[in-house]
């Protein structure tokens, strides 16, 4: 059976699909190129320097946190039974030495009330703590003073030894990305390295006669390569390790000839990924295709507007994967594409968070393709497209912050309709 449209959408049956390969197989097919990378061993890495890579192994917890039962406030340490059976009023106690976070505080005998700072150890005998500013005076009074308190239960602001993490317990799943969050619950563990998957080195190289150097002033027909410096980012902020190169021609031989420098560079430099970006569809100059003929590199086209031709294989054992030369074209196939798939294979990057909200506006889409719309998020959460389908509005693509996912059988969605959109 197939699914029911859509509020206001309209969907089309579309014959010929079969003629381009899905978006999900050909993830399948990155899936299983890159899968072997997914299984090395995992490396110890100290923990200043693993922000943003992927946990190798579960991480269990060496000690408990709290590590010892702890006060929750500034207040006064006390034994609850001194307060007898009444569950209100107020009981005056001697004032005991003070406890300093950090300090092992002697015992507390019964009467006594210490004085005590917020995260500092809480006394043996002592099973509760009230607020200073409950106290009368609302103060600490010196050693030997009296203290006039309310009554509390027992537990009252105390953080107990393993309430927020029991040693031995798993903490940190093996795949689970290491943010600021798991930085700091590693640190506060007492751990210094971590066994982290290792990331990717992944060397993007652009490619076309039309690419101008970097700082200089345009010929006529050149244009700056935004595709080098675009991926870079994305993969760089995604926890891999990047380098660019850029092939300014049109002659096979001369891509080849970088590829083949990659191919065979020494095991610390030699990529364990190859992306190019141009040269893969149906002109008269596609570059990328032609240093490829021969190589066990599948050109394809995917049912997926922008981003559609594309190219996955080897070269040498390297494994390639091959993105249009547009460059909206090359943040797609990133991010539809192969984003997905280190999410899933390695756990880093993080997979973008997916919500279904209304469109703003109405849209139009092609039947049989998957399209991939630019939009950002109003604060009335509602989907706002951002410039058109096309794929070389750069400016459009800075200007959003989300992926609207038009499915390869709607062609049409009114303003209103639910979408599903990626958070970019």
């Amino acid at each position: 059976m197939s699914p029911q449209p859509h509020r206001g959408e309209h969907r089309r049956e579309h014959r010929g699909a079969h003629a381009h390969r899905s978006v999900q197989e050909h993830r399948a097919r990155i899936a299983h190129l890159l899968g072997p990378l997914a299984q090395r061993a995992p490396e110890q890495w100290p923990l200043h320097e693993a922000l943003g890579a992927a946990l190798g192994e579960d991480l269990a917890a060496p000690v408990s946190l709290p590590p010892f039962d702890n006060s929750q406030m500034d207040g006064f340490a006390v034994r609850s039974a001194d307060f007898g059976g009444a569950a209100d009023g107020e009981r005056r106690f001697t004032v005991a030495a003070p406890i300093a976070a950090g300090a092992v505080p002697a015992p507390l005998g019964a009467g006594l009330a210490a004085p005590i700072m917020t995260g500092a150890m809480l006394p043996e005998g002592a099973d509760a703590v009230v607020p200073v500013e409950r106290a009368v005076p609302s103060r600490f009074p010196e050693e030997g003073g009296t203290v006039a308190l309310p009554h509390v239960s027992p537990g009252a602001f105390v953080r107990r030894a393993g309430s927020d993490v029991s040693a031995g317990a798993i903490v940190l799943p093996a795949g689970t990305r290491m943010g600021p969050a798991q930085i700091g619950l590693a640190a506060g563990l007492g751990l210094s390295r971590v066994p982290v998957r290792v990331p990717l080195r992944v060397a993007i190289v652009s490619t076309g006669a039309e690419l101008a150097p970097p700082g200089g002033r345009l010929e006529p027909g050149q244009i700056h390569d935004a595709n080098g410096p675009l991926l870079w980012a994305a993969l760089a902020e995604a926890g891999m390790q990047a380098s660019s190169a850029v092939v300014r021609s049109d002659d096979p031989a001369e891509l080849l000839a970088e590829l083949t420098d990659l191919a065979e560079a020494e095991a610390g430099r030699r990529p364990d990924v190859v992306i190019t970006t141009g040269g893969v569809s149906q002109g008269a100059f596609e570059a990328t295709k032609l240093a490829l003929a021969g190589h066990d590199v599948e050109f394809s086209h995917l049912a997926m507007q922008p981003g559609g031709p594309q190219g996955l294989g080897t070269f040498r054992g390297l494994p390639v994967i091959a993105f249009p030369g547009n460059p909206v074209s090359c943040w797609i196939s990133w991010e539809v594409l192969v984003r997905p798939v280190l999410a899933e294979l390695f756990g880093a990057p993080q997979a973008r968070r997916r919500l279904r909200v209304p469109l703003a506006g109405p849209l139009e889409s092609p039947a049989g393709k998957l399209q991939v719309r630019r939009a950002r998020l109003r604060p009335d959460a509602t989907a706002e497209l951002v410039g058109g389908p096309g794929s070389h509005l750069l400016g459009a693509l800075a200007a959003s912050d989300a992926l609207v996912m038009v499915p390869e059988d709607v062609t049409e969605l009114p303003a209103g309709a639910d979408v599903e959109v990626w958070l970019t």
